[in-house]
């Protein structure tokens, strides 16, 4: 069974604005589940809170990473269970138009025939945690706020350089309350990952693109890889003499599965959340942010869906993306209607009055308002900004214009000692850079790059003068007069004359210097060159903004911290890409008047929605065995069939996947 997205979005809306949030909300810290021992047991945990907090043990030690996707260690063999679409671009990666893995699945029939899943493909195991805020904070406090925050930064450097020294393993120092606290996070870096079993996208995806983010829901979005290390046991990139992990633990899986009203309990890595915006932010996201970009992700699906004819091999190279645009455009339609319907807006301004009135009732407060009201003036220089950037950041964005920026930020950044440098540009970053310049092969095609520059250009051409970037219109040639229409043939010289298309000479200019890229007659690396500066500019003011936080955001956070806990509410972090444990029930609902969504849905869903046709078109095995009602030893006697997938009212968002 696959649980379902849907009420992420709702469940997110009212997570970020209730006051005061209810545990059962919450995306914990696994040392924050003893605090609430109480409401996890009377929701249904059998296991104890403490033994949660323990990462290497069980079950916790069995819960990994993919840098994006959560997953579990499923066997003693290192096998690795997540979602389909966690998996999908590797098996894109895989596919071309004659050997298609999305449109018939893949299954290795030994683990001789398990595929090499995309470049930069890695599986962390979260082996240790260690506190490290007064080693990232200490003697910040006087700061010039772009000093302060190189300070955090490079002391965050130095800290993982140190972790980092232990071979095989990759570290974070993790942010929590805004800059508050600061943790060391070590893991096991699986290198060498192997797709074992994907289905098609029939199965994978069944539904597409229409029933995503939607219930009744019908796909079976699950598939394997495989972790490899070194016969000792080391880390190791792909080698055929690697043998499979041998993890400490592994889950079972359940053939009995749920029933309504049981406790389900997530632990994964989310990727990022904002529960704790002030106004000001959240007027910018809901109000003209998403959307702003909502209109684009349109625009941009339907420009490579053009671009890209069904059935092409730039159609199979652009599928992984079209994929997650998709998900983002839908996702974000339906944040917006959300926040429509709940009154978003107003909820969040009712609750800083809340806060507000809070802080007022007691002088010795009076310090957080102080803080609070800066924190909000820096939100709304936050929000001005990241508007007048937006169609810029955008046009920036293909994808031989953003490899040539990279590669001359590289060149410019070795000229610092390693420790010095930026994140992205450390030694320890550039296994990582070489595969993202290797796997462009398979997700670029100059028509289909083309199109997306000319219809960002577009956008950015239709802004005030003011609001456009004079070094860039010079550097292709735009003017006030300048039109759509125009654009196409203005690009083609960049594509017609550039050698990044080819992945040797990418790789090769990994090592050029920064004189020679800046007389390279590449057009592509001479517009990076002529936008370095202001990249700078813009990169400046934002660590600028970023070091005022700091000193700000702390003392908010302590405020939301203790306000809360008078109601007996416990604060949680935002959701920052380490471990968290979220708790609910397997429940259906109603959405709005008279509609009602049963908890599960069943193999017979899938046979009365088949059309035969993407993305209605299950195989016709599974037709057959649905028909014959051969459920085996999984029908649930509740519903009288096999569940597909199931509704609760976890807390989840974009990283928990898997």
């Amino acid at each position: 069974m696959t649980p379902t997205k849907l009420f992420t979005i709702n469940l997110l809306l009212a997570a970020s604005l209730a006051a005061p949030l209810s545990a059962k909300e919450g995306m914990f810290t696994p040392d924050q589940l003893q605090e609430i021992s109480d409401e996890l047991s009377e929701a249904g945990l059998e296991l104890e809170p403490e033994a949660l907090a323990d990462l290497t043990g069980f079950p916790m030690g069995a819960v990994v990473s993919l840098g994006g996707c959560s997953a579990s260690f499923v066997s003693p063999e290192g096998l690795v269970v997540t979602n389909h679409h966690c998996a999908r671009g590797s098996v894109q990666y895989n596919s071309t138009a004659e050997n298609n893995y999305l449109e018939d699945g893949f299954l290795a029939a030994t683990k001789s025939d398990e595929l090499p899943a995309a470049p930069g493909s890695r599986i962390y195991v979260t082996t240790e945690v260690t506190d490290v805020t007064g080693q990232v904070r200490e003697g910040t406090e006087g700061m010039e706020a772009l000093e302060r925050y190189e300070l955090v930064q490079q002391r965050r450097k130095d800290i993982i350089a140190g972790c980092e020294e232990t071979a095989g393993y990759r570290c974070q120092v993790a942010s929590f309350y805004g800059g508050a606290q600061y943790k060391l996070v070590k893991r096991l870096e699986v290198r060498d990952v192997r797709i074992v079993y994907a289905p098609a996208d029939s199965i994978g995806k069944y539904g597409g693109d229409i029933d995503n983010w939607q219930w009744p829901r019908h796909t079976g979005d699950f598939a394997f890889y495989r972790a490899y290390v070194a016969p000792d046991g080391s880390a190791a990139d792909f080698d055929e003499a690697n043998v499979p992990y041998e993890p400490e633990h592994h889950l079972k899986v359940s053939a009995s599965g749920l029933d309504d009203g049981d406790f389900v309990m997530a632990a994964g890595y989310p990727g990022s959340t904002s529960r704790y915006t002030l106004l000001a932010e959240v007027e910018n996201t809901f109000n003209w942010t998403y959307p702003t970009f909502q209109t684009l992700l349109t625009d941009w699906i339907v420009t490579i869906e053009t671009a890209a004819p069904e059935g092409s091999d730039a159609r199979v190279k652009y599928e992984s993306r079209l994929a997650g645009l998709n998900n983002f455009e839908k996702n974000l339609r339906g944040q917006i209607d959300g926040a429509r319907r709940v009154g978003l807006v107003d909820r969040r301004r009712a609750r800083e009055a809340a806060l507000g009135e809070w802080i007022a009732a007691d002088p010795a407060r009076a310090g957080f308002g102080e803080a609070i009201g800066q924190l909000a003036a820096l939100s709304e220089e936050s929000a001005a900004a990241s508007r007048t950037s937006f169609w810029y950041r955008n046009v920036s964005r293909p994808s031989l214009f953003s490899t040539a920026r990279r590669l001359y930020r590289l060149s410019k950044e070795r000229q610092k000692p390693n420790a010095e440098r930026e994140s992205g540009y450390q030694d320890r970053d550039m296994t990582f850079f070489r595969q993202g310049l290797q796997a462009l092969d398979r997700r670029y095609d100059p028509a289909v790059d083309k199109a997306e520059w000319v219809l960002f250009l577009s956008g950015y051409i239709a802004q005030p003068m003011g609001e456009r970037v004079v070094a860039f219109d010079q550097a292709l040639g735009l003017t006030s007069e300048t039109t759509a229409e125009e654009l196409p043939a203005l690009v083609d010289r960049f594509y017609a004359d550039t050698t990044l298309g080819d992945a040797e000479t990418r790789l090769a200019l990994m090592d050029a210097s920064t004189a020679d890229l800046e007389a390279s007659e590449d057009p592509f690396m001479q517009l990076a060159v002529a936008m370095y500066e202001y990249g700078f500019q813009l990169e400046t003011e934002s660590k600028t903004r970023s070091g005022r936080s700091l000193a700000l955001r702390p003392a908010y956070m302590e405020a939301i911290t203790q306000w809360q806990r008078e109601t007996g509410t416990l604060t949680y972090p935002d959701a920052n890409s380490t471990l968290r444990v979220t708790f609910g029930s397997v429940l259906g609902g109603s959405p709005r008047d008279g509609m009602a969504y049963l908890p599960f849905t069943t193999l017979e869903g899938i046979t009365d929605k088949d059309t035969g046709e993407d993305p209605f078109n299950s195989p016709d095995k599974l037709l057959e065995r649905i028909e014959a009602k051969d459920y085996g030893a999984y029908a649930l006697d509740s519903i009288g069939s096999v569940p597909v997938n199931f509704l609760s009212d976890l807390d989840s968002t974009g990283g928990n996947s898997g």
